[in-house]
């Protein structure tokens, strides 16, 4: 699975939010944009989206800017994903929202690993909360390169 630009520059936003929900921190767009490294004006877009949804709220003024709306143990990755990118499947034919019927279903030997690995990494991102992965260290380029357990890398 590849998550659009949409959902990673979201969950950018939202982390540094989260990181601030605490407190009575707001975030200008100029702030979250700069600070995450996504272009200012897909942001609003993206930032608009957040707001309709509840999960952010915006104040308006000269001191305003945005902050997290609800508890980030009550948002997870998958909520996040679903809104940007509609499916957490990495192809259609095992999708439950967005299921599209492929004329090799009746003989196709590769689609039940793809209901597995959708399954599985719904899994993971249904637990992952914004509270949960704040608490997660960042991944290392090392950890990247290390080859996997079956083979070099990906």
């Amino acid at each position: 699975m590849k998550i659009s630009k949409k959902s990673d520059y979201a969950l950018r936003a939202l982390m540094t939010l989260a990181a601030d929900a605490h407190t009575d921190t707001l975030h200008t767009i100029r702030d979250l944009a700069q600070i995450n490294d996504i272009p200012k004006r897909f942001l609003e877009h993206i930032m608009l989206d957040m707001k309709n949804e509840g999960w952010v709220k915006g104040i308006a003024g000269r001191d305003g800017g945005y902050q997290l709306n609800i508890p980030p143990s009550r948002l997870t990755m998958a909520r996040v994903i679903r809104l940007f990118d509609g499916t957490l499947s990495p192809i259609n034919c095992v999708s439950s929202t967005e299921y599209e019927k492929c004329s090799q279903e009746s003989t196709c030997r590769f689609r039940r690993l793809f209901l597995e690995i959708r399954n599985m990494s719904t899994e993971m991102m249904e637990q992952a909360t914004l509270s949960h992965l704040l608490n997660k260290k960042p991944v290392t380029i090392s950890e990247v390169e290390e080859e996997l357990i079956y083979g070099a890398g990906i």
